[in-house]
C-alpha cells in the first residue's frame, strides 16, 4: 500500500471512530428521553384502575386458599368413641395454582394517558438502539474487526444486545414493557461508564485475539449476558411481587408506592416462570460458551483450561446457575430460595464481566483494561 493510501485509509479511520463516539453519545440523549417517557408511564397511569386490580388481587389471594369446607375429614378412633377432626390446611407455595392471582395491568396502570407514554418510550427505544447498533458498526468500521477487543467495545456491544433482546420480547407479544424503566436506566449507567472509565481509542488486537473463535466465543457471551439480566430483574420483581402478594393473602396492608409499583406487575407466578425460561434457554448456550473459550485457548496459550481468573469465573457462573436449575426441581427449594440462587448466579457474572477485567490481573485483561 502506497504512503497516499496508508494514510487515507488512516484518515477513514478515524474520521469512523469519531462517528462512532457521536453516534454512541447521540443514542445516550435518545435513551435519556426514552427513560423520561418511561417514568411518565408509570406516573400517569390510572391510579382507579390500578386500585381495581389490587381488590381483584387481594380477591384472588383470598379464594386461592384451601376452604375449609372442602377440606376431607380426618376421623380417628379413640377409647370407644369417634372424633372427627379437620385436616390440617397445607399451602404449598411451589405447587401450582396454590395462589391464583392475575397479572397486573402493566406500568401504564391500564390508562390511556398512561399506555400513550409507554408507546412514546418503546418508539424512543427503538430509536435509540439503532443509533447504538449504528454507532457499533461504525466502531467496526473503524478498526476492520469484531468490536469486541476491549472493555469499551464490549460494554457498547453488550448494552446494544441487552435492548435488542428487550425489543424482540415486546415483538413477540410477550408481557415484558414494564421491564422498560430499569432497562434504559441500566443502559444508560453502562453506556456513561463506557465513554468515562472504560474509553479506549481505536486499536488492533493483540496477537491471541486474531481467531475466527472471536466472533463464536464473544458474540454468544454477549448473548448470554444480555438475556442473563433479563432474567435477573424478572427475578428481582418476582421476589418482590411474591412478599406483596404473600402480606395481600395475610390481610395486610402494603405501603402506597408498593401497592403503586407492584399491583401493576405481573403476578409472582408469571415473573417466576418467565425467570426461569429466560436462565434455562441462556443455560446451554452459556455451556457453550465456556466450550468454545477453551478451544480458543488451546489454539492461542496451548491449554484448553489454565484456571485463568476469567476462565475461573466463567464456570463459577455456570456453576450458579445449574444449581439454580436443579433447585427449580427439588422440593422445598422452588421459589424464593430458587430465586436467591439466580441472582447470586448473575452477581458471578457481573464479576466475572467487570470485576476480572478491570481489578484482576490475567490472560483475559486486554487494551489496557
Amino acid at each position: 500500500m502506497t504512503p497516499a493510501a496508508t494514510e487515507l485509509a488512516t484518515a477513514t479511520n478515524e474520521h469512523l471512530a469519531h462517528t462512532s463516539n457521536i453516534l454512541i453519545y447521540s443514542s445516550m440523549a435518545v435513551y435519556m428521553l426514552a427513560f423520561l417517557a418511561y417514568i411518565a408511564e408509570w406516573l400517569f397511569g390510572s391510579r382507579s384502575k390500578v386500585a381495581r386490580t389490587a381488590a381483584a388481587l387481594t380477591a384472588a389471594a383470598g379464594s386461592a386458599q384451601p376452604a375449609k369446607a372442602q377440606q376431607p375429614a380426618v376421623t380417628v378412633q379413640s377409647a370407644g368413641g369417634t372424633a372427627v377432626l379437620e385436616r390440617p390446611e397445607v399451602v404449598v407455595r411451589s405447587a401450582a395454582g396454590a395462589r391464583d392471582v392475575p397479572d397486573g395491568p402493566g406500568a401504564h396502570g391500564g390508562d390511556e394517558q398512561g399506555d400513550l407514554y409507554g408507546r412514546i418510550a418503546i418508539s424512543l427505544t427503538v430509536l435509540a438502539f439503532l443509533v447504538e447498533l449504528a454507532g457499533v458498526v461504525a466502531r467496526a468500521a473503524s478498526v476492520e474487526r469484531a468490536p469486541w477487543g476491549n472493555m469499551y467495545e464490549f460494554n457498547i456491544t453488550f448494552s446494544t444486545v441487552a435492548v435488542g433482546v428487550y425489543l424482540g420480547l415486546l415483538a413477540l407479544k410477550k408481557n415484558v414493557r414494564w421491564i422498560g424503566l430499569f432497562l434504559t436506566t441500566t443502559v444508560l449507567l453502562d453506556l456513561g461508564l463506557a465513554v468515562t472509565v472504560l474509553y479506549t481509542a481505536s486499536d488492533q488486537l493483540v496477537p491471541a485475539l486474531h481467531s475466527y473463535w472471536l466472533y463464536i466465543h464473544v458474540s454468544t457471551a454477549i448473548f448470554c449476558g444480555a438475556a442473563l439480566y433479563v432474567g435477573a430483574v424478572a427475578t428481582l420483581a418476582y421476589l418482590f411481587k411474591d412478599s406483596y402478594e404473600n402480606k395481600l393473602a395475610g390481610g395486610g396492608t402494603p405501603g402506597t408506592f408498593a401497592t403503586s409499583v407492584l399491583e401493576r406487575l405481573p403476578s409472582s407466578a408469571t415473573l417466576d416462570k418467565f425467570a426461569y425460561r429466560i436462565n434455562a434457554g441462556v443455560f446451554p448456550l452459556w455451556t457453550f460458551t465456556i466450550i468454545a473459550g477453551s478451544i480458543w485457548a488451546e489454539s492461542a496459550w496451548g491449554r484448553y483450561w489454565g484456571w485463568d481468573p476469567k476462565e475461573t469465573w466463567a464456570f463459577i457462573t455456570w456453576v450458579g446457575y445449574a444449581c439454580y436449575l436443579h433447585a427449580r426441581s427439588t422440593a422445598g427449594w422452588k421459589g424464593r430460595k430458587a430465586a436467591y440462587i439466580a441472582l447470586i448466579a448473575f452477581a458471578c457474572y457481573l464479576f466475572n464481566y467487570y470485576g476480572v477485567n478491570i481489578f484482576v490481573s490475567g490472560k483475559h485483561s486486554y487494551a489496557g483494561v
